[in-house]
């Protein structure tokens, strides 16, 4: 049976795996805060549609409380340890079904099992204050094992904490014109790939928002990181089939018995 990947922009994907739909850090506004989107419509309503949600951290582009409040009665809401008490909003979702969960974690969900992987970056809600939420990836097993990597830095045990895959949904770039540490931009996220030797690979939180006023300011940024890095992984990870999504394009991947 094939896998589904549909890129809806940002770091939210839909994965449909083993008939069960899992959406990655829903983000569905057209403006957050300074952040406007440039490219792609908004997700359609169908893209709200999912049987489990993970969020990977809780920086508002990826834990956005409006966005949860869009998914449906009893969905399933995995979240980093410590969320509900860090961000007061989501407590209020109790529509949702929410698990916290910390590296090492499994979480059942029909016929796929989620783990919660390690991933290197500012868990925190906001910059400042001590670190009580840890920033996650995710692997998502069932025909396919399919690694969402949320935002993350390289790290050297990446390969063994993550373990072998057959799909990684990989980071690539920003918001901004500058990436901070506990990013991947290209070149870090072809390193990453070479490491995980996945069979396929779709990029992702590149070329969707961008700071309101800031569009000349190294615009490639914004623009090239999808390009850049499959050209990139054609070159350290030859192995590897990329797939560079546009705005709620879908992949089907077939996998290997």
């Amino acid at each position: 049976m094939p896998v589904e990947i549909t890129w809806w922009g940002h770091a939210t994907c839909t994965l449909e795996d083993s008939n069960i739909r899992v959406l990655t850090d829903p983000l569905f506004a057209r403006r957050l805060a300074h952040l406007r989107r440039r490219r792609g419509a908004l997700p359609p309503p169908g893209a709200w549609r999912a049987d489990v949600a993970v969020v990977s951290h809780l920086h508002a582009d990826h834990l956005h409380v409006p966005s949860l409040a869009r998914l449906a009665q009893g969905t399933r809401l995995l979240v980093p340890r410590g969320a509900p008490r860090a961000v007061p909003g989501l407590r209020r979702l109790t529509h949702l079904r929410v698990t916290e969960m910390a590296p090492g974690d499994v979480t059942t969900v029909g016929d796929l099992a989620v783990r919660a992987v390690p991933a290197r970056h500012d868990g925190r809600r906001l910059p400042v204050g001590p670190h009580r939420s840890p920033a996650l990836g995710y692997v998502v097993e069932g025909e396919a094992r399919t690694y969402f990597a949320g935002d993350t830095g390289l790290f050297e045990s990446m390969a063994k904490e993550v373990g072998p895959v057959d799909v990684a949904l990989l980071p690539v770039g920003g918001w901004g014109p500058y990436l901070g540490a506990g990013h991947l931009d290209a070149g870090r996220a072809a390193e990453a790939l070479a490491r995980l030797a996945p069979r396929s690979a779709v990029p992702v939180h590149y070329g969707t928002y961008w700071p309101i006023g800031m569009d000349a300011v190294r615009p490639h940024e914004f623009h090239a990181p999808g390009e850049e890095f499959a050209r990139l992984a054609a070159e350290r990870a030859p192995g590897v089939s990329v797939h560079r999504l546009a705005h709620g394009e879908s992949v089907r991947l077939e996998v290997a018995p």
